[in-house]
């Protein structure tokens, strides 16, 4: 992560100008709305990689789907990754005293649910996946399933053991171990 402190008694949004050009921005937004209402895949993937995202073959890129507008050339998506209906990519971040870059990392076949949220700096690991309405401020490894504010691994028992602690034998998440008592 990349952390560029700002002058003054002021928070770093204040001072946006400096750090990138108010046209640039202004056609990455128009570039942003576009991928954001097209219906097209292929257009939202060309508009992306006009922008200087790096994007795989096969990436499906949700409807309303947000790329970073500031720095969008700070995005990689892996080949046939899904990044989901709604959700946001973000490679910067303004904070009082400083604004904070990171390149944020979808891998091959990595999928990200719908409204999910990705943090500067993130790094999503190949075949990993993100539940929706997910905020990710770690990366998440190559195949791990993440889910939650902030975004967690996801237990799974796979094995018929219980996977969770709730007081019903469930694992809390999807209902009663004994299926007669649905």
């Amino acid at each position: 992560m990349d952390r560029h402190p700002t002058p003054g008694g002021r928070n770093s949004l204040r001072y946006w100008t400096d750090a990138k050009s108010p046209i640039r921005v202004a056609l990455n937004y128009l570039a942003v709305w576009l991928i954001r209402i097209s219906p097209s895949l292929r257009l939202r993937n060309w508009l992306l990689r006009r922008l200087g995202a790096t994007v795989g073959s096969g990436v499906s890129w949700g409807l309303e789907a947000t790329p970073d507008v500031f720095w969008p050339e700070r995005i990689e998506v892996g080949e046939d990754a899904i990044v989901g209906y709604d959700s946001v990519l973000l490679c910067h971040e303004f904070l009082q005293d400083e604004y904070r870059l990171g390149d944020v990392v979808v891998g091959d076949r990595a999928m990200l649910g719908a409204k999910v949220t990705v943090l500067p700096g993130v790094e999503i690991g190949d075949d990993a996946q993100v539940a929706a309405n997910s905020l990710v401020a770690d990366d998440v490894p190559a195949g791990e399933t993440v889910a939650g504010v902030p975004a967690r691994p996801v237990e799974r028992g796979g094995d018929g053991e219980d996977g969770g602690d709730s007081e019903d034998g469930g694992d809390g998440a999807h209902g009663p171990a004994d299926p007669d008592r649905r």
